[in-house]
């Protein structure tokens, strides 16, 4: 892992193991892909990109003519925050026992996170990188108003027929707004049920708030994030002020069948 430049740093092996604690936690808080997506990897910083799709002649050669086959590719992505860590807390948690704030770590590793999000649920169309919610192929549904009680159900129940006629029949996971998700706490009139706990009946794999527009029901056979380098922190420089670190990892959503997938969205 020379790459990272841990060598460089003065500080011992257990203030790398309680900033690489800190950056995992804070990450596993926000990220939400990696727990209904099949995750692939890690295969290491060094993975750049990946085929996709079929390889064929770019055009029909002639008779007398060579052919082309061509594969294409799909970029995968690194995803890096900086951050600094003060070099006299450091030496104060390491010589007098002092406490040793990595909020910092946090902030960076959750910065990464929330990026990852984005080009799990988003992708990059700048970039030809497809997202859960952008995905051509994908069903859509256009749902009513969540404040009345029984449409959720009713909308999610749509989208899971969709992905029924498409041949996908779970199990089925969940992804929604802040705001959608949190509406699911009312219970049903007349029960002691919550919204929530009925659609998790519906879709086994999980409910989850994530950081989107709407909603999005996925069969777990939707695509897989390939992972090159899983989230790490490295060493970069020290100032005489801070330690200047950084976060970073690489990783690619490859949709691999856009039937799994439903969105739902507002009207309008």
């Amino acid at each position: 892992m020379s790459y990272l430049n841990r060598e460089n740093a003065s500080f011992s092996k257990d203030i790398w193991e309680r900033i690489d604690e800190a950056a995992v936690g804070a990450a596993r808080e926000i990220l939400t892909g990696r727990r209904f997506l099949e995750v692939d990897g890690p295969y290491g910083v060094g993975l750049t990109a990946i085929e996709v799709g079929d390889e064929g002649y770019c055009r029909q050669p002639a008779p007398d003519e060579a052919g082309a086959v061509l594969s294409q590719a799909s970029a995968i992505p690194m995803l890096r925050k900086g951050f600094e860590l003060s070099v006299r807390r450091v030496e104060g948690y390491e010589s007098m026992g002092q406490p040793l704030d990595l909020r910092e770590v946090e902030d960076a590793a959750e910065a990464v996170a929330r990026r990852e999000e984005e080009f799990i649920y988003y992708g990059q169309p700048d970039f030809g990188l497809e997202g859960l919610m952008t995905a051509k192929g994908r069903s859509e549904v256009t749902c009513g108003d969540w404040s009345k009680v029984e449409q959720a159900l009713e909308n999610v129940l749509k989208a899971v027929n969709h992905l029924d006629e498409n041949g996908f029949h779970g199990p089925y996971a969940l992804a929604l707004s802040p705001s959608w998700y949190n509406q699911l706490f009312r219970r049903y009139e007349g029960t002691d049920m919550l919204q929530l706990e009925h659609l998790k009946r519906l879709c086994e794999v999980g409910v989850f708030k994530a950081e989107i527009e709407g909603a999005v029901l996925v069969d777990a056979r939707a695509g897989r994030i390939i992972i090159g380098q899983d989230l790490m922190t490295g060493y970069s420089s020290n100032d005489g002020i801070h330690h200047q670190m950084f976060a970073s990892e690489s990783l690619v959503l490859r949709v691999e069948e856009p039937g799994a997938i439903c969105t739902l969205q507002k009207k309008g």
